[in-house]
């Protein structure tokens, strides 16, 4: 599919939902609402037009003193059209939550707890929302470009996973 016709393919399927389209160097990036991006993202994956069928990664980017302050990318491939997708959504600080991918694509799951790990960017109903990354008393997220460098965590235990788990159950 080409570049022109996968964005008049997106506009539409989604009239009026697409707020800002560019492509550079054969990646082809969609800008949308919070609101729309259950609905874009399913679709995305299950229409065969489209067929994204592989989520890549989803990642945060922090623009510190900018509003919105955050924009959680997702990295979309089709192995049917062999074609790749960026979808952008943007967010203040405020209200830095978005609906979970994880009923679309299984793999949401571990993606979104990295960035809300990261970036402190909540997923309403994840299955399973807590660190991946950091380990559980530590505060604040690390990515965020107002996270303090020299700040000192509190100190924990070494703990052995197997003898003494992070998680009961």
């Amino acid at each position: 599919m080409a570049e022109a016709d996968i964005f008049s393919h997106i506009e539409t399927a989604f009239p009026g939902t697409i707020q800002e389209q560019h492509s550079s160097h054969g990646n082809d990036t969609i800008v949308i609402d919070r609101g729309d991006l259950p609905t874009v993202l399913s679709q995305l994956k299950e229409h065969p037009d489209f067929a994204f069928n592989l989520l890549l990664d989803i990642t945060g980017v922090d623009f510190f003193g900018k509003e919105p302050r955050f924009e959680v990318v997702y990295h979309l491939h089709s192995l049917t059209h062999n074609h790749r997708l960026r979808v952008k959504v943007r967010l203040t600080e405020e209200s830095a939550e978005l609906p979970s991918a994880a009923s679309v694509w299984k793999s949401a799951n571990w993606l979104e707890r990295e960035v809300w790990d990261m970036f402190g960017i909540t997923f309403t109903d994840h299955p399973d929302l807590r660190r991946i990354l950091m380990y559980e008393e530590f505060r604040g997220h690390p990515l965020c470009k107002d996270y303090p460098v020299n700040k000192r965590q509190p100190l924990v235990e070494e703990r052995d996973p197997i003898t003494n788990p992070w998680h009961k159950g």
